[in-house]
């Protein structure tokens, strides 16, 4: 290898839950230590933006709790990673569909730095930038990201290999904008955002259907769409579990994350299946060898080579936070769906309602083989999702149209919103109360033949982290997460 390249049981529970967002921030040991690689959030979502109805958005976050403020490198992706987005349309909870992003770093002046003649010589300049940026003039930016996409049908390894093209000019590389460094660089008022929407990227497909063959991608910093009571919630849950939200509780709301997102007409992610269901989910993998260059030179301090090693993974939320115990983290997110029966026993005899009856004196459920849980979180919903597979993924059912965002609700199947959580994930869809709440028990108190409310005493709590998420603290287009906060006000 080249250095380079080297749920409706759960749906119908939310009725009684006021729930919150999750995400996958720094959720595992090894992940902590490599940020950029660490996936933090998971999208899958009938587009609701007008005009958009035959398309599915497909986001995954990377590299978390970016501080705006963080030069002067901030927050690039890794030129040694690949990342990946991946699609299983026959339910058998393998990858029909991956699609492929494959990130190249470069310094300014064609990759040997802006330098400036001083006494005589030229002096390479230390920053990434030596003066403003804008939609129409990026001289002055001292380090450029290109990406190019390919979509892998089959085996992600192993199937056939399609490059996708820019549907305007034919070629195969795409820029991401930098950072949102700070209002001198990029101006006031929407400034930033129309030079990132500028980098919106019309592609070609060409291993889709004609007349499907058309989508979007951007990869770029987002404000981070995860909100949640971070500290207070993993200092052995600080807070009131009972009581109300309120957005200063939010301990992300100053924190920016890079976003990789995608628009895919339904019909090229279905495969032409016979129940419009797909399971997706996000993985990043870095060459299993890596050696430091004792004498590194521009952005390449690393020699790296061998297979692709998955070292991240993100489907549903929380799952790896909450569920997965600490000696199989690791495991976790270098696993594939397929193989999920290896952690059943997690699913099975979870620990988190323990821990909450040490922390609250709440009653954990006492139904065995918890089979509630086994449908919240490995085979889907009936009647809604369920495609035949018992897997962690988020599932989608693509025939549900979707809601336009005034009137999505936040609790989305629950309240009548079938095209929100669990039938996929929008960002405004709120989980992590719901999470809590289902692995106490909801489910039991409802008549779906899973468990009892006597095996649930204490599932009928209003467990909650204290934030609040909602479809209008988004955009209502493509691809809808909010701009980077900036580094520096002007």
């Amino acid at each position: 290898m080249q250095t380079k390249h080297y749920l409706t049981a759960i749906a119908t529970a939310l009725t009684l839950a006021t729930t919150v967002n999750a995400a996958s921030h720094r959720e595992g040991p090894f992940i902590a230590e490599n940020p950029k690689v660490d996936a933090t959030d998971f999208y899958a979502f009938r587009s609701y933006e007008p005009g958009r109805a035959g398309y599915v958005t497909l986001i995954a976050n990377y590299n978390p709790l970016q501080d705006a403020y963080g030069g002067p490198n901030y927050f690039s992706l890794s030129q040694d990673a690949l990342y990946e987005i991946h699609v299983d349309n026959n339910g058998d909870a393998k990858e029909d569909i991956s699609f492929q992003f494959d990130i190249t770093n470069q310094l300014g002046n064609d990759g040997n730095g802006i330098a400036l003649t001083i006494d005589g010589k030229q002096i390479p300049v230390p920053l990434k930038n030596i003066g403003q940026i804008s939609t129409t003039d990026s001289s002055a930016l001292n380090f450029r990201e290109t990406f190019e996409v390919t979509m892998v049908k089959g085996d992600r390894r192993t199937g056939t290999r399609f490059t996708v093209t820019n549907s305007a000019t034919g070629k195969t590389g795409f820029s991401k904008p930098f950072d949102n460094i700070g209002d001198k660089t990029f101006g006031t008022g929407e400034p930033y955002e129309n030079y990132a929407r500028a980098h919106i990227h019309n592609v070609t497909l060409d291993a889709c259907p004609a007349g499907a063959n058309d989508a979007k991608i951007f990869i770029g910093q987002r404000k981070d769409s995860f909100a949640i009571s971070l500290g207070k919630v993993f200092d052995l849950v600080n807070i009131n579990p009972l009581g109300n939200t309120n957005a200063e509780n939010d301990d992300l709301a100053d924190k920016n994350v890079t976003t990789i997102a995608m628009e895919v007409p339904i019909e090229c992610l279905t495969g032409g299946n016979d129940n419009g269901i797909i399971g997706t989910w996000t993985s990043a993998s870095l060459p299993q060898v890596s050696v430091l260059d004792p004498t590194p030179e521009s952005l390449q301090a690393q020699i790296t080579g061998g297979a692709w090693t998955q070292v991240s993974r993100l489907g549903m939320p929380l799952v790896n936070e909450v569920v997965i115990g600490l000696p199989d983290k690791n495991r976790f997110n270098s696993s594939e769906p397929a193989d999920d029966t290896q952690f059943l026993d997690y699913v099975t005899s979870p620990s988190l309602p323990v821990l909450l009856n040490v922390l609250f004196g709440v009653t954990p459920p006492s139904v065995t083989g918890r089979p509630d849980l086994v449908a919240a979180f490995l085979t889907g919903l009936d009647g809604v999702n369920a495609n035949g597979s018992a897997a962690e993924m988020i599932r989608l059912n693509t025939g549900i149209a979707a809601t336009e965002q005034a009137a999505q609700h936040n609790l989305g199947v629950a309240a009548g919103d079938t095209a929100g959580f669990p039938n996929g994930r929008r960002p405004g869809d709120d989980v992590v109360d719901a999470a809590l709440r289902v692995s106490m028990g909801l489910l039991c108190h409802l008549n779906l033949g899973l468990c009892e409310p006597d095996d649930a005493t204490s599932g009928t709590l209003p467990y909650t982290d204290g934030v609040e998420q909602k479809a209008t603290q988004f955009n209502n287009a493509f691809p809808y997460l909010k701009t980077p906060l900036s580094g520096s006000s002007n």
